[in-house]
């Protein structure tokens, strides 16, 4: 697994030049995904999209395990440059960056959870999230904790709004939102304090993922800047 997620496929000792690579296999497993949901990916079917056999599939990749490891590397991609960002706002640049991979391809919050090997991808980005907290007074577990709490934050939001090809209630946005004004129209007593909020409430679906991460960057600002009024009254 590790060896091809980090594009080390074993060294070809003799016969013809493969007609395909684990590059070509995992593009066409993200295009199938992106269409119709990671359910949608097999072996066979990727075969019939190359199309090459489904024996020749597997003298690059194993199985559907490790080949939806190396899809997931490859389609979170590398973190954008950034530079020159003062830390808080590198770390909110960097999450929305991290969001917006989410939103191209939503069956990354299935495949990326759990025990698992990690890609020079996935790494990558971990290492763009800590170097924006280089700078700012936290320890390395406080960094660390600090990304980890973002990131919890960006994959909920991200959650919430997906919508995963082949797993839909076939209800649009507009379905839910005209469905919930007629209930809370008719149950108004029953449910006053969710009336009264909505009522008052505007902006985007998302305007939680806004909220929620300034609230994120709110704390750890006051956590950094207590640190540093700290240490210049010694």
């Amino acid at each position: 697994m590790t060896e091809l997620l980090w594009g080390k496929e074993p060294a070809r000792t003799r016969g013809p030049k493969p007609a395909i690579t684990l590059t070509a296999i995992a593009e066409a497993a993200i295009a199938i995904a992106d269409a119709e949901g990671l359910d949608a990916v097999s072996m066979q079917r990727i075969a019939g999209e190359l199309p090459v056999t489904k024996m020749a599939l597997y003298r690059h990749v194993p199985g559907k395990t490790e080949l939806v490891a190396v899809m997931s590397d490859l389609a979170m991609g590398a973190p954008p440059e950034r530079p020159g960002l003062p830390w808080c706002e590198a770390l909110h640049t960097w999450a929305m960056d991290l969001y917006d991979g989410f939103a191209r391809h939503p069956w990354l919050l299935q495949s990326t959870i759990g025990r698992r090997l990690l890609g020079p991808n996935e790494l990558a980005w971990m290492e763009r999230g800590l170097a924006t907290l280089a700078d700012s007074g936290l320890t390395g577990g406080e960094q660390l904790d600090s990304i980890l709490v973002v990131t919890s934050h960006i994959r909920n939001i991200a959650q919430q709004s997906a919508t995963f090809p082949g797993h839909t209630t076939g209800l649009t946005e507009e379905d839910l939102q005209q469905s919930l004004t007629e209930i809370l129209r008719d149950e108004a007593d029953r449910f006053p304090h969710l009336v009264a909020a909505m009522r008052t409430s505007a902006g985007s679906e998302n305007q939680g993922l806004e909220f929620g991460l300034q609230r994120i960057l709110d704390g750890l600002e006051l956590l950094v800047s207590g640190r540093a009024d700290c240490a210049g009254s010694r």
